[in-house]
């Protein structure tokens, strides 16, 4: 394939693209920095702390990427209510309070407003008034809706004007107000009911005239239906009220109490990891694949609730020490998923895992080429490295015989189509108009780029990939020396691995500048010479000669490097450094973990609880949940960590990070049916316990303090 340089293609939505081309901020207007939202499975609803989403903003409330509703405002004779404070209660609830402005024969503050809301089997919002008025009084409550039924790709980008296919409708007794849209088979809708009928509905307003005397109170109930679909969590149902008073039955209750806990001397790791839990179940979409029901993690709100293949691996293995579940689903999943033919449009191939799965008009209608798009080159190989730790943690033979086939598919993918001329190296070049040019990690348009900042010609082999290369043929020898029972397959793994060891080694290595490891070879074989937090990944994956180990780690741990709140994603000696670019010197939380597990493996536990340690500071700067990315400046220049402008939050491998920075420090892992310790907790976290911690089908307690610690069998 000739070699061509990675055009960006058109920007993905989102407040930061974990897996777009863009990575742009957003164009529409924000809704600041204390906005809210509500979330389940595939479904949110992004507001600003008033509960409002004004129209020609990004919020919106948002089902299976089309936005059913893009204005949500609530005035009182005209006026927008101040806000008191606002808060979620629950990923899927939030209470906002309120309070009247100043009008005409009504002082401020004499009205108390609250708006109760939460997302399960539809959208549901209560909107209470009450007086404190002495005398009776008259106000209009009006609610202004809006549908502009956009695909979540173009919220971000700007919006196409879908009004002259959009039809309106008010229900029988104008206690409904009905919004349709259907243009080249692509059909949405959405409903809005209310509890009481409005007065008169003025084009898509609703308005009640509204009466209290002293100490009443008055209040209307509103529903948008949502119609179920790929990806849909059990709801939780209920009245508004049990349901933010926790009364009503809450799946995502049930789903935590089955986690591990996790206790510590150190109360900011507690409510972290605690966090952490909580986000990633939010996060989780609800599947049946093959009759079976999954859970796996989505990427991250708002506006990557949907299945990502690198994102969901990476999360599914950061959290496998809290239970196996979220890897199954994730393995269960992607292949079911995973390419069976090649297209060029979606990038797919036969055995590749896919990059992610979108449903909303531009895919369905063909414009993208997202329903199942394959366009990245290291979820194959991560797919296989997580088969490998599932099966370490629990020793299920069965779930790999299962997905055997898909395994040797994902190994005939890396050989046959990622090595793209044969060189040894898996490589990466869209064939789609619509595809990814970067399709690793680092996947904005200047995501890899040489020192002096001019980009690669295609295709690139990135050095991480080359690393997840090299520790999944390792990782599936294993599998085909136990359950798969085929030694001579694992033998010419072994012989692969250790030819591209060799390879690798040779050709990704500059002993230049200290020496250190080249973020990619380009389409003619040219080292791309820039210094990047990847290496941390080739240590996570074991592909470093130990005698070069210190020299990485140097790198990674120079100034250059390390911000004070984590390792920056390129070096600050790069010309194209920019402490604010997406990936061109911001500290990512996932990749931080990524390599606080390399420097666990080739022993430096000192550098690795560095790395733990700043991130739970930057956790508690952020109400004890890490950001998807952080901006790259200097710790002792900002004093405190500023967080990436349009960074995601929650985020799935941000979630995921803490717990595995917690097994980094514990060094706990499965080993040949038992689980084996070798703790370096720091001496400001203590003591940490955890139970309910599962491998081999059983459960463990787990304790460690300092350098000592044990692993026991919990009662049944």
């Amino acid at each position: 394939m000739a070699a061509v340089r990675p055009t960006p293609a058109d920007p993905m939505p989102g407040l930061a693209a974990t897996a777009g081309p863009g990575n742009q901020r957003a164009v529409p207007p924000e809704l600041g920095p204390e906005s809210l939202a509500v979330l389940s499975g595939p479904t949110f609803m992004y507001s600003d702390p008033a509960g409002d989403v004004p129209p020609g903003s990004i919020g919106g409330l948002v089902h299976l990427d089309t936005r059913l509703v893009s204005g949500w405002v609530l005035t009182i004779d005209g006026c927008r209510f101040p806000v008191l404070r606002s808060e979620t209660v629950d990923h899927y609830s939030a209470q906002f309070m309120l309070a009247n402005p100043e009008l005409p024969g009504l002082p401020p503050d004499s009205l108390s407003a609250r708006r109760l809301r939460y997302v399960g089997d539809g959208f549901h919002e209560r909107v209470e008034m009450m007086s404190f008025c002495a005398e009776t009084v008259r106000f209009e409550v009006r609610l202004a809706v809006a549908a502009d039924f956009a695909d979540l790709f173009e919220v971000k980008s700007g919006v196409r004007d879908r009004s002259g296919d959009i039809v309106r409708r008010h229900g029988a007794g104008g206690a409904a107000l009905f919004f349709g849209y259907e243009r080249n088979g692509f059909t949405a809708s959405t409903e809005l009911r209310s509890s009481v009928p409005p007065d008169r509905i003025e084009g898509d307003e609703l308005v009640w005239q509204v009466e209290l005397e002293p100490r009443a109170d008055w209040r209307v109930d509103l529903e948008v239906p949502l119609p179920p679909g790929l990806g849909v969590v059990e709801p939780v149902r209920g009245d508004i009220a049990e349901v933010l008073h926790r009364r009503a039955d809450d799946p995502l209750r049930r789903w935590t109490e089955t986690r591990a806990m996790l206790d510590s001397d150190n109360p900011v790791l507690e409510r972290v990891t605690r966090r952490s839990r909580y986000d990633l179940a939010a996060l989780r979409l609800d599947l049946e694949v093959k009759g079976q029901r999954v859970m796996l993690p989505g990427a991250g709100l708002p506006w990557f609730l949907t299945v990502f293949g690198r994102d969901t691996l990476i999360t599914a293995y950061q959290t496998l020490v809290a239970g196996p579940g979220l890897a199954k689903g994730a393995l269960l999943t992607l292949a079911r998923l995973q390419g069976t033919r090649c297209d060029d449009f979606t990038d797919e191939e036969p055995g590749r895992i896919l990059h992610e799965v979108r449903s909303g008009e531009l895919t369905r209608t063909g414009a993208k080429p997202y329903a199942r798009y394959y366009g990245t080159a290291d979820a194959t190989q991560l797919w296989l490295i997580l088969l490998s730790e599932y099966w370490r943690w629990t020793r299920d033979d069965d779930m790999v015989r299962r997905l055997s086939e898909h395994a040797l598919a994902a190994l005939r993918w890396i050989d046959d189509y990622g090595d793209r001329d044969g060189d040894g190296y898996v490589e990466y070049g869209t064939r789609s108009p619509e595809g990814l040019g970067n399709q690793c990690w680092r996947d904005s348009p200047d995501g890899v780029c040489f020192s002096d900042g001019r980009i690669p010609v295609l295709p690139i082999a990135t050095c991480e990939i080359q690393g997840y290369t090299y520790d999944a043929k390792l990782r599936l020898a294993e599998l085909a020396e136990g359950p798969l029972a085929d030694p001579a397959l694992a033998a010419r793994l072994r012989a692969d691995a250790a030819q591209l060891y060799e390879r690798f080694n040779r050709d990704f290595w500059l002993d230049r500048r200290g020496g250190y490891y080249a973020v990619g070879l380009d389409g003619d074989k040219t080292p791309i010479d820039s210094k990047t937090s990847n290496m941390g990944h080739l240590l996570w994956s074991g592909i470093v000669p130990p005698e070069r180990a210190e020299a990485v780690v140097r790198q990674l741990m120079h100034d250059d490097m390390f911000s004070g709140w984590g390792i920056r994603t390129l070096s600050r000696e790069e010309r194209t450094y920019n402490a604010l670019g997406y990936h061109l010197g911001t500290v990512w939380p996932h990749d931080n973990s990524i390599a606080a597990f390399g420097l666990v493996r080739y022993g430096y536990r000192a550098e690795a609880n560095r790395i733990a340690l700043a991130l739970l500071e930057v956790a508690e700067q952020f109400g004890y949940r890490l950001p998807e990315a952080l901006s790259g400046y200097d710790r002792d220049r900002t004093m405190f960590a500023v967080p990436y402008p349009t960074a995601c939050s929650p985020q799935a491998w941000a979630a995921g990070a803490p717990l595995a920075l917690v097994r980094a420090m514990l060094d706990i892992n499965p080993v040949d049916g038992r689980l084996e310790l070798d703790p370096d907790v720091p001496p400001e976290l203590g003591r940490i316990t955890a139970e309910r911690v599962r491998a081999f089908g059983r459960r463990w307690n787990v304790e460690a303090v300092s350098r000592t610690g044990y692993v026991r069998l919990a009662p049944d």
